[in-house]
């Protein structure tokens, strides 16, 4: 498991397992949201015996799949009810999408240069980007 914070309330990872739950509970983790789309994975990782897994450890669950496809504005509206719900853990693949998508939530907050910036500093170089966080800075309510 490799936990990367984007904020004090907000970190990604790649794909966690069950045994990795007692550690997110430890790091003061509240919330897992599972980014992932159940047909990238195992039966044994899918959402129902993630949900499963992460709610028998105490912990709140949300699923959201992001699909490389494509987010929809319902992607970013799950993900940002989920992290009203505490200090979250979102994970995928590799964090990747999970950070894109609290990049454009929070770019009306932070601005393109602060979630940029926050992404940066954990591995992710999501320039190509900019242009969308820009905009999401610029929207309305």
């Amino acid at each position: 498991m490799n936990i990367k914070p984007l904020s004090d309330s907000y970190a990604v990872s790649p794909q966690i397992t069950p045994d990795d739950l007692a550690i997110i509970k430890a790091e003061g983790f509240t919330t897992v949201i599972n980014n992932r789309p159940d047909e990238e994975i195992p039966s044994e990782l899918q959402d129902a015996a993630m949900r499963a897994a992460v709610e028998a450890a105490g912990l709140a669950y949300v699923v959201n799949p992001v699909r490389h496809s494509g987010m929809t504005a319902d992607n970013l509206t799950v993900q940002k009810d989920g992290m009203a719900l505490g200090k979250v853990l979102a994970y995928c693949a590799s964090g990747n999408r999970c950070a894109i998508v609290w990049s454009l939530i929070m770019a009306p907050e932070l601005g393109a240069d602060g979630v940029l910036s926050a992404t940066r500093a954990v591995g992710y170089d999501h320039s190509a980007f900019r242009p969308q966080f820009e905009a999401a800075a610029q929207a309305v309510g």
